[in-house]
């Protein structure tokens, strides 16, 4: 697959990897870059990326739903309160990834997101605090430019493993990043590298 920008049947350029998967193609054209703000939904996005470790993004796109449906709406509330009986039920729920690990993770990092939305400062602001509120806008001409961590993921990495969440090296960050739009990194000739900023879901300061 080539690194740079690929021109589609609908007139339309973009980033090379979702290829032409529609699931993939809509992921990337209404989604991915995209700034969240809401609480709930990063927390979503950041235990499903958790769950893609080692995985494909498309293989926890084609399950999300299911996860959706598992996991309570990913209301952090219902999963700390899981317990084993809960978690044996998801290692036999085929409709998800079936990782011991990642599942009891979810529910550690439940726990933790709840101490911040109690305690203080909120997800979001936590999160975002570190852009100063504001996504990084970045130009790479190809996939081969764009980095795998960086030393911001690797801070907020560190952040949020002390504060007890799993899954959360600095690799996933970013791709958590990228995919809530804390970074722009689709391709300078993608025709949502100028557009996904100007879609920010439930838009905040950073120290509300």
């Amino acid at each position: 697959m080539t690194p740079s920008a690929r021109l589609h049947a609908d007139g339309l350029t973009r980033c090379p990897w979702p290829g032409d998967d529609p699931l993939y193609l809509a992921y990337h054209d209404t989604e991915w870059g995209v700034p969240e703000y809401d609480d709930r939904a990063l927390f979503e996005k950041l235990i499903l990326d958790g769950f893609q470790a080692g995985l494909s993004w498309i293989t926890i796109l084609r399950k999300r739903d299911n996860f959706r449906r598992a996991f309570d709406g990913f209301l952090p509330e219902k999963i700390a309160s899981y317990d084993e009986k809960k978690v044996h039920a998801l290692m036999n729920d085929a409709g998800i990834v079936r990782n011991r690990a990642k599942i009891e993770g979810a529910v550690t990092s439940a726990k933790s997101y709840l101490a911040i939305m109690e305690r203080g400062p909120g997800f979001s602001t936590l999160l975002w605090n570190f852009m100063d509120g504001q996504p990084k806008v970045n130009r790479f001409k190809t996939t081969a430019n764009v980095p795998a961590s960086t030393p911001l993921s690797i801070k907020i990495s560190k952040e949020l493993a002390s504060r007890g969440f799993k899954f959360v090296g600095p690799t996933i960050v970013y791709a958590f990043m990228q995919a809530t739009g804390m970074v722009n990194d689709h391709l300078v000739t993608c025709h949502c590298h100028e557009t996904c900023g100007k879609q920010a879901r439930t838009p905040r300061s950073a120290t509300q």
